[in-house]
């Protein structure tokens, strides 16, 4: 293998190949689309990542993540086909060089788009072993490549996690499968995901319960289930504070897929099932739209949801297809999805310690290298649009005002007590016996939806 001071120089050569910059340039949007591009899609039009929005760089809003999962293990497998993708590369086998040779080439794409942050589960960075002794020896071999290459670039890990739903022992789940022994293995794998993301300086550590569900209740004790799950998260909780990780805690919500009822449905249901069990201040969400869409809620439903309990930690910020019935994992390119979510953070203060991870892949019919490119600039671009623009929704303050004068009347008065739960049913009642009868106040959806679009389009 070569020394880490040559790791990326000997990788450099697959994007030289292909066209790609070594750095991605920022042009503007005056800019005319050939200017500091082989291509107008392989230069930032709206992302500057030092300029100054309401006090702060928009790197630092915006937190750009890469996946690994997605963008170096994706192949452009579905379920109806093989996969279509083939990286130059990935030889394609399991070995400990394969997977050296993978991570190097990540951390140059990292540097190439100006991405300080990455995001990995533990069995894509790392080869499997006969055992889970052996497994965990090879993860450390590619961990301790990772923290050189940290060390040699500055970019930084937002979040490990483990995976428990790949490999055939999790198809009954993994906190919550019937068979203690899978318990115990899942809690193994989780121990070293932990370690090994605290060795990486993680800021963060994700559980999703892909498999922490049920396909039918007639075989399952969902209580016990449930009690089980509250277990391993505490036995989680105590570890972390044993070994000193001080990274946040995230859970991640989906509804279903794969199994046909996921636990963690959406943003509400997991915010309640850790309050039942005492651990809302262990834990804040990592929210990925495209599940808030499959748990039937608009885009931006779960991350306000998340962002006004507090447990707003972090976000996969993808997005998905109406016309399509999963997960679809795809970029978002919507200027006005990303400005909802961009004005979520900004409320709120910001993402840190978390960030917007890329959780996102290439359409199978995209096979090119450059795909990989314009998909991740494209998208960052969107957040930078939107985050513009959520800025001047607030800077101006007129949506705001819009929305306080519709519930001005619990300002003063009755509405004021009301708020203040200074109030009964019988005072409720005796206001309503002596006032006239109220009358219907237009919501002005259709005002509210101009505006907004304004700021927008």
């Amino acid at each position: 293998m070569a020394t880490t001071t040559t790791a990326l120089t000997g990788v450099q050569h697959f994007f030289d190949d292909a066209g790609i910059p070594r750095k991605i340039p920022y042009v503007g949007v005056s800019a005319s689309p050939s200017t500091g591009a082989r291509t107008p899609s392989l230069a930032f039009r709206y992302y500057n990542a030092d300029e100054v929005i309401l006090g702060k760089p928009m790197k630092e809003w915006l937190r750009f993540a890469v996946c690994y999962w997605h963008t170096f293990r994706g192949n452009g497998l579905d379920m109806f086909g093989q996969g279509t993708i083939n990286r130059p590369w990935d030889d394609g086998s399991n070995s400990l060089d394969n997977a050296i040779r993978r991570i190097r080439v990540a951390f140059d794409f990292m540097q190439r788009i100006g991405v300080e942050y990455w995001t990995f589960h533990d069995r894509d960075i790392a080869p499997t072993g006969e055992t889970l002794a052996e497994t965990n020896t090879l993860l450390d071999q590619v961990v301790q490549e990772a923290k050189a290459l940290q060390a040699l670039t500055g970019i930084k890990l937002l979040w490990g996690t483990a995976n428990l739903f790949g490999h055939p022992r999790y198809m009954n789940g993994a906190a919550t499968n019937p068979d203690a022994n899978v318990f115990a293995y899942a809690a193994a794998q989780v121990k070293k995901a932990i370690e090994v993301t605290k060795e990486l300086g993680g800021q963060n550590y994700v559980f999703w319960g892909g498999r922490e569900g049920y396909q039918s209740v007639l075989n399952t004790n969902i209580p016990r289930e449930l009690d089980h799950f509250a277990s391993f998260l505490k036995m989680a909780v105590a570890y972390k504070k044993k070994i000193g990780f001080e990274g946040v805690f995230l859970i991640e919500p989906k509804p279903r897929e794969p199994t046909k009822h996921q636990y963690d449905y959406d943003a509400q249901t997991t915010i309640g099932f850790l309050r039942q069990h005492g651990l809302e201040s262990e834990f804040k969400l990592n929210i990925e739209p495209n599940h808030t869409t499959l748990a039937g809620h608009d885009y931006e439903h779960d991350i306000i949801v998340s962002s006004m309990c507090g447990m707003l930690g972090s976000i996969d910020a993808n997005t998905g297809d109406n016309m399509v019935g999963w997960d679809t994992d795809q970029f978002n390119m919507d200027v006005k999805k990303a400005t909802l979510l961009m004005h979520a953070v900004i409320k709120q203060g910001g993402i840190a310690p978390g960030g917007l991870n890329f959780d996102c892949k290439v359409r199978r019919e995209s096979v090119d290298v450059e795909d990989l490119f314009i998909s991740h600039i494209s998208a960052m671009d969107t957040f930078a649009h939107g985050l513009r623009c959520a800025a001047a929704i607030i800077t101006d303050g007129i949506l705001s005002q819009m929305v306080s004068q519709r519930y001005s009347t619990f300002d003063s008065g009755i509405g004021a007590r009301v708020e203040n739960h200074t109030t009964t049913f019988e005072e409720l009642e005796h206001h309503a016996l002596t006032h006239p009868e109220p009358i219907p106040t237009s919501a002005k959806q259709e005002k509210f939806e101009v505006v907004f679009s304004t700021y927008s389009s």
